[in-house]
Parts: C-alpha cells; structure tokens; sequence
C-alpha cells in the first residue's frame, strides 16, 4: 500500500514527532509497502505556495492510507495543519456542494476511498475535554472536516485516537501510548 504520513509538530524532540512520528514511519519503513511524508514544520510556507499545495494534493491523490499526527493548541490543530485543511482538502478537489434546495446542499466527499487514522495529543487531561467541553476538537475534526472530504465512516472517528496529558504522564504511560500506536500501524500493514 501507499502510506502518506502528515506530521504538524514544529519540535523534533516532541511526543507527537520523536514518538508518535518514528513509531510510524519505522514501521512503515520496516514492512515492504511505499511511504511518503508531510513534515508541515520543514516545509516553506511562505506565499506563494501554490506549488506546494499542489505537491500536497498530488500526495494525497497518490496514496491509499494517511496518517495524521499533531498537538491540540487551544482546541485545534496547530497552525499548519489547519492551513493543511483550508488550503489542500479545498471545494472541487476533496468534495463538492451538491444542492438539495436552493439553500441547502451537502457535500460529497471524493476522497472516501482513503483510509485514514489521526493520532492527537493533548497537554489536558480528558475528563474535562470529553465532558465540559464536548470532545469538541475531535468531533470537529471528524464531523467537520473528515466527514466532507472523506465521507461518512464509523472508523473516521474510531481511527481518531487521542492522547491525553502528555507533558505530564510518566515515561510509562507514553510507552503505553507508543505501544498503541504500533499495535494499530501492524494491524494497518497486515491488512
């Protein structure tokens, strides 16, 4: 299979990068089947970037799976990755409107052929993001992004695993994370 891994970390030495980010693409590397990546931190984003959104949206066409690996910074994805979404999974490429009535439409996602599995971490702890604030970055990210570009899948929000009070867990509860992490790439390329 054709992996893509999109990484929105700007610290090398982070969770999401040295732990998340290398156990993927370790394992990918490890198994006979093709990877490419997306470091949105050691990509130029200055404007124009027109070739490089269009670089992004060749990846994208290119591969079978994606993996997607950031922080929450303040209810959202870092900075990147939300300009990752606005400006590659766009209208006309990702999905389009289709129109019911004159006012309403719903989109139609024509990447449902990916699969895709999002890997995010949390400096809080989960009982108040799942309660008091309704989960609400991964709904967003589920509901409000994956739902339109690709499609409407059960395992969009399974495959979207959340990793919480990471600057503050012991060097055991990462490796119990790290250790889910590969549990779900080897059961990706057995597949």
């Amino acid at each position: 299979m054709k992996n893509l891994v999109i990484i929105g970390h700007p610290d090398k030495s982070s969770f999401c990068y040295n732990g998340i980010y290398k156990t993927i693409t370790q394992e990918i590397e490890n198994s006979d089947q093709e990877l490419k990546i997306v470091d949105l931190y050691r990509d130029s984003f200055t404007r124009p970037r027109n070739n490089l959104i269009e670089n992004y949206k060749k990846l994208i066409l290119w591969c079978e799976r994606i993996y997607i690996i950031s922080p929450v910074w303040w209810f959202r994805l870092t900075p990147r990755m939300e300009i990752f979404f606005d400006e590659v999974l766009t209208p006309g490429f990702a999905y389009k409107f289709v129109n019911i009535t004159k006012t309403y439409a719903y989109p139609k996602p024509f990447l449902k052929d990916k699969i895709v599995r999002t890997y995010i971490t949390h400096g809080a702890p989960s009982i108040p993001v799942r309660t008091l604030y309704l989960n609400s970055v991964k709904l967003r990210l589920v509901m409000g992004v994956y739902s339109f570009v690709f499609g409407w899948k059960a395992s969009l929000w399974f495959k979207t695993k959340q990793f919480w009070s990471v600057p503050f867990v012991s060097e055991k509860k990462r490796k119990k994370y790290l250790s889910k992490v590969k549990r779900d790439i080897l059961k990706d390329l057995n597949k």
